[in-house]
């Protein structure tokens, strides 16, 4: 069963940031650190935790950008546990969060790998974005919540 966990200890965040690195920027040769972005302290963040055994599966953040609008970045599953709901619970988790804080629509830049993943939970392309590292394509999506 996952569970959702914030990051509060130094050991959480650390493994929280490693999960990103290697997910998100290892596989293209970023520096280590590249993960870690300039406003972590203005976002929400969570983690997806198996429950039985404490591994972290998933981690994402949401950062506020209005008052009606959010934002979800740096979504990253563990290779062992992709395809295994653990991005869905991420994004409810979000989604639900988003509509605590009286947001009405979230959006996010999704890779082209991730595409139909955020289209079979309800995230419709709006605008191509940019392309990361020079060679990963990035389109806008969003949501009504």
């Amino acid at each position: 069963m996952l569970i959702a966990k914030i990051p509060n200890t130094a050991q959480e965040w650390e493994k929280y940031y490693d999960l990103r690195f290697t997910i998100l920027r290892e596989p293209w040769h970023q520096k280590k650190g590249s993960e870690v972005l300039s406003d972590e302290d203005q976002a929400h963040h969570v983690m997806a935790v198996d429950a039985d055994t404490d591994e972290l599966l998933g981690v994402a953040r949401l950062q506020i950008n209005s008052v009606t609008e959010g934002q979800v970045r740096c979504v990253a599953v563990a290779n062992n546990a992709q395809g295994k709901g653990v991005g869905k619970f991420l994004m409810k988790y979000l989604e639900d969060l988003g509509k605590e804080k009286g947001l009405d629509e979230i959006i996010l830049d999704a890779r082209i790998n991730a595409l139909e993943f955020y289209k079979a939970i309800g995230y419709e392309i709006y605008a191509e974005s940019y392309l990361l590292f020079g060679e990963i394509p990035h389109w806008k999506m969003k949501k009504q919540i």
